[in-house]
């Protein structure tokens, strides 16, 4: 997920825990390097906040920052995380940096996570990796078929896809299709 200042953030959920993990990417802003890394570390609490909740991510939680030399410049963050996690109703825990410089937190499970709905097991690696469901990719043909027409110019548009893709597509998509 890239962040607004070049940065980006990897985000991996596994049955025991998520991990999260800031990068600065392309981003050079600042004074210095130091303060590139902050202002990064500024921006990416922010957002792994509102990700927690729209994700409605759970259980243990690890962030890891990008490293801040300063006492200073770790604390602002985690306050920083901290207000931003204080507009969550959910209940969580924020134990703060580690002695690796992580952040350690857990936040309460109240249903499935959004990649758990969106997503099914992959049957070839028994369950370890992740396949869109039929639905989400019947969803994105529907809503890339508009931006495909413009390039057509009147010519036929051939969808070829799984047959529960298409058992999906033909239900659902017959009078749209006309």
């Amino acid at each position: 997920m890239e962040l607004k200042s070049g940065g980006y953030l990897i985000v991996d959920q596994t049955e025991a825990l998520t991990t999260i993990d800031v990068n600065t990417g392309g981003f050079v802003g600042g004074r210095s390097f130091d303060d590139t890394i902050f202002k990064t570390n500024l921006e990416a609490a922010q957002v792994i906040a509102r990700q927690l909740r729209l994700r409605n991510l759970g259980g243990i939680i690890i962030i890891d920052f990008i490293d801040m030399d300063t006492e200073e410049h770790k604390n602002a963050v985690l306050n920083e995380f901290r207000k931003a996690l204080a507009r969550d109703r959910t209940r969580m825990t924020v134990n703060g940096f580690t002695q690796l410089g992580l952040v350690e937190m857990t936040r309460k499970r109240t249903r499935e996570s959004l990649g758990q709905q969106l997503c099914d097991s992959c049957p070839t690696c028994e369950g370890k990796g992740y396949l869109q469901s039929s639905q989400t990719i019947s969803n994105r043909i529907f809503r890339d078929l508009p931006k495909a027409a413009t390039y057509l110019h009147g010519a036929t548009l051939r969808v070829q896809a799984h047959p529960s893709v298409t058992q999906i597509l033909t239900a659902i998509g017959k009078p749209a299709l006309r």
